[in-house]
């Protein structure tokens, strides 16, 4: 799993003998940082993973884990408040040349809180998260240590439960830490840091912490503080947040409705913002752009194109290009990652300069995949770091410049936040995607898999219900029979019933014209191929996931080499596959990044790809034949894709673990330049798309219906999705 931001420096610091592992983000001089404590040390440091990346573009962040969990020394005593009091004070010794800024949550309120009091000089703010300060401990309580026959409810917070079945005490102390609706990933991930202690550390912080004389100090605390508690807290009562402001002379509280013991982790836009404003201003860029309202004549757009497969950037580009033929005065910068920007910059198009500064999904997704097999939706679950600090580094952009329009095509994290945090909401916004509905791959009965995707679908659905002034256009690329007939999960709605109430469709979005590309040999003879010579065509996208498929295909173009001794390989490595990691092959010619894959494709007498939607889709609209091989426990690829493509008539899915080399060849040679008959891609989706969006920078959702209807005012010559369903 690949971390929105790794840090810049790991060190261990020594506190009376044990070693505390310490972590240093941001470059930012040690004259001023931001120090996050540890909590309860049943987690550690990583439950700050939502705001280290955040903070660290501008301030100089450190962590640690505390004694007794993560990279820290695991002592058998030496569990009391002193000590770790102690390990910040040795932290803030090493670390800290001026006076930090202490952010604790929950437990470790009491050793912040400390410090604040004792030491005035080492803390120039304080922000105390769900603070468990002024509450009697478990140890002084009989209950803690006796005895039951069963453990329900607030009796798993007893020491013999915690020795005797610690993972059903994790797990329901953590369903309890995360409160809110739709928590299943935060409660995963506590759950799994919780499996980095053991249950005898935790029985032993109780023998000896004990939190009685923090309540004195408070009154002491003379710097800036900030309190921030969830109203539904189930752990830390909202009433004792609220005691702990006013015993401080100089705090202020922030209280999230219906948020639960850990806001920050939960709802970390709002914390990271409050906390923000509460800190300081944060660094700004060099140069700021402000305009008076009645100065800003050309209308500027904000795309973001999703990084993962570069089929998104084809029809976005297709897309944009439509848009600026019926609006020539469109600026659009984009916001995108590699290998997106190297697709952009080729065609000539602006990158925004903070795209370097996104955390890469392409490479997380890429450290969660397997031979010829990425769990697409829990690598997207594991992703969630990611997309936060990205959604950060949005707000941050449109908080500094104005944009007129922002588009997502795929943008998760754009599309999750704002629907958390609707009021940040600040131009008109279309959303696209070419598939709705998280599906699992295993759907048996107890399914773990099958409940989480329910769960995200079902708040994806309360989302858009909610707040659906949200996207003020929301386009499914492609027809509405492209929506596959499941449901999105029990009690749940079926999805060709309810995409069509929130999504429009204007078909499937095409980079290019293929008729364009119908005389193969004229277009082989641009491209300097060989016009007679049988040509295969392998790819597998823009992933370094398709590179044992690709090794699997040349060992099969081998075998078919035998018999077809003319024909001619080309295998597409794409952008983050080394080309040199082949062996050279007679016949066979290996390359990296071709841009515009799809002319080489048009004229292909065989294509053996993986099963993207982008690339099989424009095999289908230039009539070419092709093998596709999904992904294994990919999604999408599995059902999304083999269901448009079927509605088409493409050939059925050929899978990895069914085909060997020599399957391989026999499918290979029966295919080659085989005829197809394929249902035609309505054309002209770009150009309707397009205009669909151009409304929004004149219209406001809310006076009238919908922003736009695509089959009331449609392209001239495009046939629509819903004629092309007839």
């Amino acid at each position: 799993m690949i971390r929105a931001r790794n840090p810049d420096r790991s060190l261990h610091v020594d506190s009376d003998g044990i070693r505390l592992h310490v972590e240093v983000f941001g470059s930012g001089g040690r004259d001023h940082t931001i120090l996050f404590l540890p909590t309860w040390n049943i987690i550690h440091s990583r439950v700050w993973k939502m705001q280290v990346p955040y903070f660290a573009r501008h301030s100089r962040v450190v962590t640690f884990d505390p004694r007794g969990n993560g990279k820290s020394d695991r002592p058998a005593t030496g569990y009391a408040l002193d000590s770790f009091y102690r390990d910040t004070l040795a932290v803030l010794d090493a670390e800290c040349a001026g006076p930090a800024t202490l952010v604790a949550f929950s437990l470790a309120s009491n050793e912040a809180s400390m410090v604040a009091a004792l030491h005035p000089e080492r803390v120039s703010r304080l922000v105390l998260i769900g603070p468990a300060i002024g509450r009697r401990g478990a140890s002084s309580k009989p209950e803690f240590w006796a005895r039951r026959e069963k453990y329900e409810g607030r009796d798993k917070y007893n020491a013999n439960h915690w020795l005797e079945n610690y993972e059903d005490f994790i797990a329901w102390f953590f369903g309890r830490v995360f409160s809110e609706p739709h928590s299943t990933k935060p409660r995963e991930d506590a759950v799994s840091w919780a499996r980095e202690t053991t249950p005898e550390i935790l029985v032993q912080l109780e023998k000896e912490y004990d939190r009685g004389p923090v309540l004195d100090l408070l009154p002491r605390i003379t710097c800036p503080t900030l309190v921030i508690h969830g109203r539904d807290d189930l752990v830390i009562a909202f009433d004792t947040g609220k005691n702990v402001c006013e015993a401080i002379p100089s705090a202020r509280m922030v209280s999230i409705e219906g948020g639960g013991h850990a806001p920050h982790v939960r709802d970390p836009v709002k914390v990271n913002l409050c906390m923000s404003e509460f800190i300081g201003e944060r660094a700004r860029p060099p140069e700021q752009r402000l305009a008076r309202a009645i100065h800003r004549s050309r209308p500027r757009a904000l795309y973001i194109s999703s990084p993962i497969g570069l089929g998104h950037a084809q029809r976005d580009l297709a897309i944009a290009r439509a848009m600026r033929a019926e609006r020539p005065d469109l600026e659009i910068v984009w916001l995108a990652q590699h290998p997106v920007t190297r697709f952009l910059e080729a065609a000539g198009e602006t990158v925004h300069p903070a795209s370097v500064e996104l955390a890469s999904e392409s490479a997380h997704i890429e450290s969660e995949m397997d031979e010829h097999d990425l769990h697409c939706f829990q690598a997207w679950r594991q992703m969630d770091e990611i997309l936060l600090s990205n959604f950060m580094l949005f707000h941050d952009i449109v908080r500094d410049d104005h944009y007129d329009l922002w588009l997502g095509d795929e943008a998760w994290e754009l599309d999750y936040y704002l629907h958390e945090n609707p009021e940040l909401k600040a131009a008109p916004y279309a959303f696209m995607t070419d598939f709705v509905g998280w599906l699992p791959i295993d759907d048996s009965p107890g399914s773990r898999e099958a409940v989480v995707a329910a769960d995200y679908n079902h708040e994806n659905i309360r989302h858009v219900e909610r707040y659906p002034y949200v996207r003020d256009a929301a386009m499914f690329i492609g027809s509405e029979s492209d929506v596959i007939p499941r449901h999105f999960g029990p009690d749940l709605p079926l999805m060709p019933e309810w995409i069509p109430q929130h999504f429009t469709f204007p078909g499937y979005v095409l980079p290019f014209d293929p008729a364009e590309y119908a005389d193969t040999e004229k277009v082989r003879r641009e491209l300097g191929l060989d016009p007679v010579r049988p040509l295969i065509v392998a790819a597998v996208g823009g992933s370094g996931v398709g590179i044992h498929l690709l090794r699997r295909i040349a060992a099969a173009f081998a075998l078919l080499r035998v018999d077809l001794p003319e024909a001619r390989l080309m295998m597409v490595c794409g952008p983050r596959i080394d080309p040199d990691s082949f062996e050279p092959a007679p016949g066979m010619d290996v390359v990296g990044y071709v841009h515009d894959l799809f002319r080489v494709l048009a004229c292909c007498d065989l294509a053996v790809v993986q099963g993207g939607l982008t690339t099989t889709m424009e095999l289908v609209a230039n009539r070419r034949p092709f093998i596709y091989i999904p992904l294994r426990n990919h999604f999408e690829q599995n059902f999304h894709v083999v269901h448009r493509l079927r509605r088409h008539g493409a050939p059925e899915p050929t899978f990895y673990d069914q085909t060997s080399p020599a399957r391989l060849a026999e499918l290979m040679r029966e295919r080659l330049g085989a005829a197809v008959d394929y249902r035609p891609i309505e054309t002209g989706a770009a150009e309707t798309a397009a205009r669909g969006i151009l409304t929004l920078l004149d219209e406001r959702k809310g006076r009238g219906a919908r922003s736009f209807d695509l089959k009331r005012s449609p392209v001239p010559g495009a046939t629509t999705a819903a004629a092309a369903t007839k």
